[in-house]
């Protein structure tokens, strides 16, 4: 859940005719070196939350206009809870903002209780999140420290969530753009810390996708990589032919002795696993702000070790792994 109680808040209205708080997005990228990404970045980022770009824009824009900008106790929670409902689904979480309880899809809170402990401190660190979401990930980087943390993630919804939660909580350096890594300018080892988390099996280049985590790392830099994993000790990869878990677009499920052979060749050192964990319907399932099928309708009901297709339930690993 969110701690609101580390900052100092600063409250600002979010005015009808843009989404992102494009001010603060171009001072914090001065401050990381990175200033001429919005340059590049801003036609990309306004065709991507123009209206006409999804149906539901429109309404989403209306929904982050109407959500108080301060937070006065319960005399708002229902007004915040009403509004916040209808920006489902909440795949990430769980958030309490204004006395609301955003039970999400996904117990974010346990995979990261499985990690923070083991990753390098990110203390003054600026930190990237690729495949961020709503930006649950980046919360919790930011208490632990970081600088400034940029988040990409693709889907327009997630863009909304997050400026929804920035405007309940007044979150300072702190970003999530509608981009993905390959759309962004050259990243010129800009971030000490790199995540990656549920992005690298729906890639169908798996060593491309790692070669530019690297290439946004500084030396010395830290790749956290979280991602589907096949059971086995061996050296071996499995591509699905159709769905798993009735996803569509998983394209290879390595082992973990595969996958850390994939980061070697891609030029990354000290590749080690710090967690493993079956994913359980604990973790992942279907709630009110998820009011859709989720893990369970993915499992084989009569054998939950396997999904409908017959093959090993979901694990993922977490791996840590260095720029040299």
């Amino acid at each position: 859940m969110y701690l609101a109680k580390k900052y100092q808040f600063r409250f600002y209205y979010v005015y009808p005719i843009t989404v992102l708080n494009v001010a603060s997005l171009q001072c914090d990228l001065a401050a990381m070196n990175l200033s001429t990404w919005l340059d590049d970045l801003q036609p990309l980022i306004d065709s991507r939350i123009a209206d006409e770009s999804h149906g539901q824009l429109r309404n989403w824009r209306n929904i982050l206009n109407n959500l108080p900008t301060s937070q006065e106790g319960q005399q708002h929670q229902t007004e915040v809870r009403d509004l916040l409902i209808q920006l489902v689904p909440w795949r990430k979480g769980p958030f309490d903002l204004n006395g609301v309880h955003v039970d999400s899809e996904w117990r974010s809170d346990m995979k990261w209780n499985r990690l923070k402990d083991k990753i390098s401190p990110l203390d003054n660190r600026q930190v990237l999140d690729v495949g961020c979401g709503n930006g649950y990930y980046i919360l919790r980087m930011l208490e632990a420290g970081a600088n400034y943390v940029i988040g990409i993630d693709p889907t327009i919804l997630f863009v909304i969530q997050f400026e929804a939660i920035r405007k309940l909580t007044g979150i300072q350096s702190a970003h999530v753009l509608p981009l993905k890594l390959e759309e962004l300018p050259p990243l010129s080892n800009a971030f000490d810390t790199v995540f990656s988390m549920g992005v690298l099996y729906h890639r169908r280049n798996p060593k491309s996708h790692l070669s530019e985590l690297l290439g946004a790392l500084q030396p010395g830099g830290e790749l956290v990589l979280e991602t589907l994993v096949l059971p086995g000790k061996e050296d071996r990869v499995f591509k699905p032919s159709g769905r798993y878990a009735r996803m569509r677009n998983v394209w290879h499920l390595p082992t973990v002795s595969a996958l850390q052979k994939w980061l070697v060749e891609t030029g990354f050192v000290d590749a080690h696993v710090i967690d493993i964990t079956v994913t359980t319907t604990d973790e992942q399932r279907t709630t009110n702000w998820m009011p859709y099928e989720s893990l369970a309708e993915a499992l084989n009901p009569k054998d939950p070790k396997l999904t409908l297709e017959g093959l090993p339930a979901p694990t993922r690993a977490i791996i840590l792994c260095q720029r040299p």
